[in-house]
């Protein structure tokens, strides 16, 4: 038995929960049928080899105290690498025979092993964690649907005041950016709490749909969070395995990729018309006139290319060729700087805006074009940046093997931080999102995240959570737990059974 595994009692039926050990026996199955299509590939070892990666993470990760964000974490920037050899399929080309060159295996290889020591210094900071007690792990069951709504709605509120207002600009851009991330927790929780009593669906259903409408109508479009916080739920309270969970499972999966597949189809329009013009991200067009485009367009599917969608999307989601110009540039560049790349990053960090209010904004253009002698016009035109990414950052400072020192002082960094929260004195699944909502504030790009962003989001979060977790969890938790007439609803939780047992 995997240390995460639901155990089952003897002489009762055997139930199989959606755990972390039920994730790594699918990723298992997952890998033995990809070696199928190894004589196939045109890099059969590193076609291998990446498929079986998810299974050695979910290995190393699979701990009784880890919180579930830390498969996301992991599995997301594996997903991003892997994706980069599925290309090779359609393209009919190996790794290194592309526009990019034949850096670009050598990239591949260097983000598989980076993702690997992620999921190790997961390991060391977390492992040791003590699994929740049963009573702890069922606590949000207490709650009703109806208040974590009203909570819901409140963070709604507050994003639509901050924007508004301008305090997610300037001084206090980082600070209200990660206050912002509390609507994940509060998300992950009524997700938690509907899939653990069965009650609350229409709650469930109605979230997801605002949530969906509006990560549409962006620029960057962050409609998948919400379908990653539900999974995720299901991770942390361990939902039965069943038919119809499966049958969920399939449509959760299929409704998140055609929502990806129409986003790529329609994005380069709709940034057109939402901005007003090829270079810029600020939002003039109306609420009205963008959703009207995106309805007009959702109501015509057979104008879309699905297939040309399909593979706008796989290349746009791998993520290994910028990581490839980089090797070919510094390796041929006369470029002496020693460690400019965390030099600049702990300077961007170490001055907050607060305090220093001219300091220059972070251009993840300009970095791309000093690393790798890219042209960014086209991702310029489409209204937003591009980045090489913190793995190739740690590369040009460290080259490699010495760059995944640097990975592992990130993910021990991080790893530490996510060790304080999960270890505070409140109910397990509000540690598990709180965790979530760190994990999300500065993996949501992926690997594509750059260095400065990755340590003033890791630190800035931080802060900001730990006040929160002093101050306004207490209150909170206070009113989550009191009814109407002054009582609990203690009457709702299910009383957990040893089958049921972490």
């Amino acid at each position: 038995m995997t240390p995460m595994d639901a155990a089952t009692t003897r002489g009762s039926p055997r139930v199989i929960y959606l755990d972390y050990g039920s994730l790594q026996r699918l990723f298992l199955f997952l890998g033995v049928v990809a070696m199928g299509f190894v004589p196939f590939a045109r890099d059969p070892v590193a076609f291998g080899a990446g498929a079986i990666m998810p299974y050695a993470l979910l290995r190393i990760i699979n701990c009784p105290g880890m919180p579930v964000a830390v498969v996301y974490l992991v599995v997301w920037q594996w997903a991003q690498t892997f994706a980069r050899i599925l290309q090779t399929f359609p393209d009919g080309e190996a790794l290194g025979g592309g526009l990019f060159g034949p850096n670009v295996e050598r990239a591949y290889w260097y983000m598989l092993a980076s993702v690997l020591v992620l999921a190790l210094s997961m390991r060391m900071t977390l492992g040791r964690l003590p699994p929740p007690p049963p009573k702890d792990r069922t606590a949000h069951a207490r709650w009703q649907p109806r208040d974590l709504v009203v909570l819901y709605f409140g963070t709604l509120v507050l994003s639509v005041l901050v924007r508004f207002s301008g305090l997610a600009t300037g001084a206090l851009e980082q600070p209200m950016s990660a206050l912002l991330y509390v609507k994940t927790l509060v998300l992950f929780l009524l997700f938690a709490n509907v899939l653990t009593t069965k009650q609350g669906g229409g709650f469930l259903l109605v979230a997801i749909l605002i949530e969906t409408v509006t990560g549409f109508t962006g620029i960057l479009s962050d409609f998948k969070a919400v379908f990653i916080f539900l999974a995720l739920a299901a991770v942390a309270v361990r939902i039965p395995v069943t038919l119809g969970m499966g049958i969920g499972a399939i449509v959760w999966g299929g409704v998140l990729v055609t929502l990806a597949l129409f986003w790529t189809s329609v994005k380069m329009e709709y940034r057109a018309i939402a901005t007003g013009t090829d270079d810029s991200q600020a939002v003039t067009a109306s609420l009205g006139d963008r959703l009207g485009y995106l309805g007009n367009r959702a109501l015509s599917p057979g104008e879309i290319d699905w297939n040309r969608a399909s593979y706008l999307l796989l290349i746009r989601f791998a993520y290994v060729d910028i990581f490839g110009s980089v090797i070919t540039v510094q390796e041929a560049s006369r470029d002496q700087s020693v460690m400019r790349q965390w030099s600049d990053g702990l300077a961007h960090v170490l001055q907050p805006r607060f305090l220093f209010p001219n300091k220059a904004p972070l251009s993840d253009s300009e970095v791309y074009v000093r690393l790798a002698k890219g042209d960014p016009t086209e991702e310029v035109r489409a209204g937003t940046s591009i980045s090489v990414g913190y793995m190739a950052e740690n590369f040009v400072d460290l080259g490699f093997p010495g760059m995944l020192v640097g990975i592992a002082a990130i993910g021990l960094m991080a790893g530490c931080v996510y060790r304080y929260f999960m270890t505070r004195k409140v109910p397990i699944m509000v540690r598990e999102g709180t965790v979530l909502v760190l994990v999300y504030s500065l993996g949501r790009d992926g690997v594509e995240i750059s260095l400065p962003k990755i340590l003033g989001a890791l630190i800035m979060s931080a802060g900001v959570y730990a006040i929160m977790v002093r101050f306004a969890y207490p209150r909170v938790l206070a009113w989550l737990e009191k009814l109407p007439g002054g009582g609990t609803t203690l009457s709702r939780a299910p009383q957990p059974s040893a089958n049921r047992a972490a």
